[in-house]
């Protein structure tokens, strides 16, 4: 009989302090689950209900259309080729920084002497302003002083107007994305390859893993999942809301 009481309080006071860690660990996120509210969520549910109206700033009144906007949207040549130009842009930039991001994240890992330096100049556009950047990228496509232009005229090839010209904008605008997302996604291909047990190399050997092509996709694709579908999603995110390259340039 003791020894029920006593399991039965082992199990109450167990009972209790999970309670307790659970209303510690709600008051410890309270503020960034009320800043979420505030700065997030109320914000889109605000939009999407001002979607369904006539509201205009300035203007205290407003009504409901339904979806009188969205179907003024859908038919705007406007808004179709923006849409259309994004597409294409996230279609080019996504997988492409994302195949570098993983390139250069393994030869960094497999040179340990020189991975401070290469990380700190692959992540450099990541780190550095968006001005300075835009700058840089002005000064390297521009029709009549730019470097790349002054490569193609001593090859004799007319350089054209990379930033100007409606049939080179969105290719130039491409290679700027991809330049600055390949070190982001460089750093967390790293952070998930440097995650991987050495041990699991070691297996791979020893079961007939003998070139690195074969270990890549028994260990190193496979044990990537994770963190190749996290940076799927936010190379696709970042290139789709893609705003500041487009109205500086």
């Amino acid at each position: 009989m003791s020894s029920i009481v006593l399991a039965r309080r082992a199990s109450d006071a167990a009972a209790l302090h999970r309670r307790s860690e659970d209303r510690t660990a709600w008051l410890l996120a309270a503020p960034a689950i009320v800043l979420l509210l505030l700065f997030v969520l109320l914000p889109v549910v605000a939009v999407i209900f001002l979607g369904f109206t006539d509201f205009e700033l300035g203007y205290g009144k407003f009504r409901l259309v339904g979806f009188e906007n969205y179907a003024h949207l859908i038919t705007d040549r406007t808004f179709r080729k923006s849409l259309w130009n994004t597409s294409v842009y996230t279609a080019i930039v996504a997988p492409v920084s994302i195949g570098l991001g993983l390139g250069v994240a393994l030869l960094i890992e497999g040179e340990p002497r020189a991975r401070g330096f290469f990380r700190t100049v692959y992540f450099l556009p990541v780190a550095s302003l968006i001005v300075a950047i835009f700058s840089f990228c002005q000064y390297l496509f521009h029709p009549t002083i730019g470097p790349i232009n002054a490569l193609l005229s001593l090859a004799g090839i007319p350089g054209p107007n990379w930033l100007g010209a409606a049939n080179t904008v969105l290719y130039s605008l491409s290679i700027i994305g991809i330049w600055q997302s390949v070190g982001f996604n460089m750093v967390l291909f790293l952070a998930g390859l440097t995650a991987i047990p050495r041990e699991l190399y070691a297996a791979a050997h020893v079961d007939g893993a003998k070139s690195a092509l074969d270990r890549f996709f028994l260990v190193t694709w496979p044990m990537l999942g994770p963190t190749t579908l996290f940076v799927v999603t936010i190379s696709i995110t970042n290139a789709v809301k893609v705003f500041e390259t487009v109205k500086m340039l």
